[in-house]
């Protein structure tokens, strides 16, 4: 079973985490998410447990207790939903809006200056550009 702990204290290692799961069974894995820029502790992390009444009696024992001077949370981990991912900040173009691809041998567009947006593809061996004037 795979059981998510979370409020960790960032000074808890992989080790701590097993070895604080291990009195209750066998730990098959243990891992605490780390920023993967900084490499500190996201304050969250998964243990495996090879027995599922082990997990669930480690679950019972350890969830809300102390641990480093935090009161952790512990529960059995759910999958990501289906088509997760996303998020994160929308990036921002700044004015440089880009044109598209053409279509049918047709150029596509230019970017943008100073805050214009960039014409559209061309279609059709059409000519892409602003306003398609010529």
């Amino acid at each position: 079973m795979n059981i998510y702990v979370g409020n960790l204290s960032w000074n808890l290692k992989d080790q701590d985490l097993s070895n604080l799961f291990a009195t209750h069974g066998e730990v098959t894995s243990a891992k605490i998410v780390t920023d993967k820029f900084t490499n500190r502790s996201k304050g969250f992390g998964f243990v495996e447990m090879a027995n599922d009444d082990q997990a669930q009696a480690a679950i019972a024992a350890l969830n809300g207790t102390e641990v480093d001077g935090r009161n952790i949370v512990v529960n059995e981990s759910r999958p990501k939903p289906e088509g997760g991912g996303g998020g994160g900040f929308k990036k921002r173009s700044f004015g440089n809006g880009g044109g598209g691809g053409g279509y049918k041998g047709g150029s596509g567009g230019g970017g943008g200056y100073k805050g214009k947006s960039g014409g559209g593809g061309g279609y059709n061996r059409d000519r892409g550009g602003y306003n398609n004037d010529y």
